[in-house]
């Protein structure tokens, strides 16, 4: 089997530089990644008038997920006027709900109007973070050798950037082309081919469609059918285009009418999950309408309460199952040889290509050895009874540490970009708080994290992920806990997070060496 071009950080090749660690940086503010949540948190810096940072990038350009996903129909699936920074509108996109191109291009423009240039550290892939409390700083160790000393760490990494591979015996022995939809390879040429696909998730639903027509037979393994709803898409057209453009509060009118409309969603995912019946109703009558044959459409109707896994949306996913050269397996998979992939059965499907389309690791999105706090202590290990931090965004033990798109900050309904302002905001009051009391560094205190998230999981017994009837990446494999999403609205997320409170953490007082530092942070 080939190996994808770019393999889990678990089972990454590079290695420190032979010639040993180079020369330390030095910043206030280091930040890792740069999708929307590490352009999002620089971007404020600079708004506060706090400079002394630097984006650290694995890759050679900027855009997170939204620049390794690239697949053959990759999409966002909330609408664009919702999925952008508040602070940053685009007028000009082309569709309701914008292709990847798009919005890779939009996290581009917003690097350099808001001047992020000079900051950027691309080609610079994290191997260690590690707390060092004589100083009180984070000592960063870079895949090249290079080192990098910070007072304050902010982890941009997301919760979806590592993708998952499925444990099927003989893998290794396949001789045809293999790889992740997040590792797509452009230059296999999948027409007249048999093509696997394993998997039938956000990525699948996207992908199987514009290759369906190519390929000589598909063969989708399919273990859980998906909910899919109809997609609510179109062009935008260009006389909405020069309005948006002309007139900014009509893009704001748009973008607030469709944060409510997904807000309602919230009624029956956790307020009232019975309401989800009416859903189901309408996801049904999808499927009856796109799928003539009663034995496909059987196959492909779920047996969960619709919610309980990630509802999907999709105009043209049903239409390409059901073309003839297209199959639906659920028989299992036993093992795969070199030329084909054998079902628990006995049957044999000959392969020259697999798909994975099967996710990523959400509820472990960090590395062993990664992340380590006090006394050299493992974020793995805090986190051995399940991911959780304060507010989604600190975690005791780790001062100092704030992690944007943090355990129990994800959705099921609306724009992620909505939550990750949120956090944003309440780092920079940390930052501020922090200047103004000349504390150099904080902890959060583990009493008031384990009140936080005790009261999440009450709230999360009750929703549809848990009560729905299916296993889903949103629950902890090892604990069954919901590590992932918020129980609840967005707008009580903001508010829960608008006011920094200093007494729900430890300090540390202010050395002269982080002097500067905190000035910067007092006028800001």
């Amino acid at each position: 089997m080939n190996a994808p071009a770019d393999l889990p950080p678990e089972l990454s090749t590079a290695q420190p530089s032979p010639e040993g660690p180079g020369p330390t940086e030095h910043v206030d503010i280091a930040i890792i990644g740069t999708g929307f949540a590490g352009l999002g948190m620089a971007i404020r810096l600079k708004q506060a008038g706090l400079h002394d940072f630097a984006l650290f990038e694995k890759a050679a350009s900027v855009g997170g997920t939204w620049r390794d996903n690239h697949y053959p129909g990759c999409a966002c699936d909330v609408q664009s006027h919702l999925y952008s920074f508040s602070f940053a509108p685009n007028p000009n996109w082309s569709r309701m709900f914008s292709p990847q191109p798009e919005i890779r291009a939009y996290l581009e423009r917003c690097t350099d109007q808001f001047g992020l240039r000079p900051h950027l550290r691309l080609n610079h892939e994290l191997r260690r973070a590690a707390w060092d409390d004589a100083n009180g700083t984070w000592q960063l160790d870079m895949a090249d050798g290079k080192r990098v000393q910070a007072r304050v760490l902010v982890s941009g990494m997301g919760g979806l950037s590592r993708p998952a591979y499925p444990d099927i015996p003989g893998l290794a022995r396949f001789r045809g082309e293999a790889f992740h939809s997040q590792h797509w390879n452009h230059d296999y040429a999948l027409a007249g081919k048999r093509v696997a696909v394993i998997g039938t998730g956000a990525s699948a639903i996207q992908f199987v469609p514009r290759i369906a027509p190519q390929v000589a037979h598909l063969d989708l393994f399919q273990r859980t059918p998906p909910w899919i709803m109809p997609k609510p898409d179109r062009k935008v057209s260009a006389a909405e285009r020069w309005l948006f453009g002309r007139l900014p509060l009509t893009q704001k009118l748009m973008r607030t009418g469709i944060y409510w409309a997904l807000e309602s969603r919230v009624l029956g995912f956790v307020v009232h999950p019975k309401l989800m019946t009416v859903v189901a109703r309408i996801a049904r009558r999808h499927i009856k309408r796109q799928i003539a044959d009663p034995a496909l459409r059987a196959t492909v109707t779920p047996d969960y309460t619709i919610g309980c896994k990630r509802v999907l949306i999709s105009n043209d996913y049903y239409p390409a199952l059901a073309r003839a050269n297209v199959d639906v397996v659920t028989h299992g998979i036993d093992h795969v040889e070199e030329d084909a992939i054998v079902m628990r059965d006995g049957t044999r499907r000959q392969a020259d290509c697999i798909i994975f389309g099967t996710g990523f690791h959400a509820t472990d999105p960090i590395p062993r050895g990664a992340i380590l706090g006090l006394r050299g202590a493992d974020l793995l290990d805090a986190w051995r009874d399940g991911a959780e931090a304060y507010l989604g965004t600190t975690v005791a033990g780790f001062p100092n540490l704030f992690l944007v798109v943090g355990p129990n900050t994800g959705l099921g309904h609306s724009s992620m970009v909505f939550m990750i302002e949120s956090q944003v905001n309440y780092i920079l009051g940390a930052l501020k708080a922090m200047g103004q009391q000349r504390v150099q560094a904080i902890d959060v205190r583990p009493p008031a994290q384990r009140d936080y998230n005790a009261g999440l999981q009450r709230k999360l017994a009750g929703a549809v992920w848990s009560e729905g009837g299916c296993v889903s990446w949103y629950l902890d494999p090892k604990t069954g806990k919901n590590t992932t999403l918020w129980p609840g609205f967005t707008w009580q997320f903001r508010r829960a997070t608008a006011r920094f409170r200093m007494a729900d953490y430890e300090v540390r007082a202010l050395t002269a060496n982080a002097a500067s530092a905190a000035n910067r942070a007092i006028e800001a």
